[in-house]
């Protein structure tokens, strides 16, 4: 059977890994023991989570973080080569969205090796759906600029593709979020949608879409809260 580079799903958060990850993913992932993962401290809790048995003394980690270098990426790939299955985990959700593992994938389509994807939580695509805007025309940006002026100019950018009819969806850090829903607030016209996703997948989980003029009204506080932003 030829071995395989699997793309690992992993919670967003919270301790009910089963209502977010099929049981059949948890199942594979529990034979791996060989793993591509952004965190390793974070892998391993998240591996304890679904076997609390599970052999971490037995397994061999490879970090892939926004910090390494990719010449040291190049042996990663050394155990599908010598017969063994692999695992790329993120650290939140799905691999290689807003997160270095596609440089891991892109290196295994080079080499021939297969690559599969395995279903679980994306808050990008759940907070999308959830959201009432596009999901025929979207963008992902990722994380906008922290500089004031930068940040200005760029949610404008994405205010007018988003009047395009071009759904557009970014991120921010906890600490940062009540910052970025001050200056969205202020800077976005009256009438833009503004969807604030919180929490995706928890039980604190908030999804809400409303115009700009309605969000002045009430603003929520965000801080330390995970949160995806919409704009439509």
């Amino acid at each position: 059977m030829k071995v395989k580079l699997y793309l690992i799903p992993v919670t967003l958060g919270g301790e009910d890994f089963d209502l977010v990850i099929p049981e059949k993913v948890t199942s594979l992932t529990r034979k791996l023991r060989h793993f591509i993962v952004e965190d390793i401290r974070s892998a391993r809790r998240f591996l304890r989570l679904i076997d609390k048995s599970f052999p971490i003394d037995d397994t061999v980690f490879y970090e892939l973080s926004e910090h390494t270098d990719d010449a040291d990426i190049s042996d990663y790939l050394n155990p599908l080569v010598e017969g063994m299955d692999i695992g790329l985990m993120s650290e939140a959700g799905l691999p290689c969205i807003a997160d270095p593992g596609s440089k891991i994938v892109q290196l295994a389509h080079r080499k021939g090796l297969k690559v599969v994807p395995l279903s679980g939580p994306s808050s990008i695509i759940l907070a999308l759906i959830a959201s009432g805007m596009s999901g025929q025309n979207f963008t992902f940006n990722g994380y906008l600029p922290v500089k004031t002026l930068e940040l200005v100019a760029r949610i404008k950018e994405l205010e007018k593709n988003a009047s395009g009819g071009y759904t557009q969806i970014f991120m921010e850090t906890p600490y940062r979020c009540q910052k970025m829903i001050e200056t969205l607030v202020s800077v976005c016209r009256e009438d833009t949608r503004l969807c604030i996703a919180e929490n995706i997948s928890l039980d604190s989980e908030s999804v809400m879409t409303k115009r700009i003029s309605d969000w002045k009204k009430s603003l929520p506080t965000l801080k330390d809260r995970l949160v995806v932003f919409l704009i439509g």
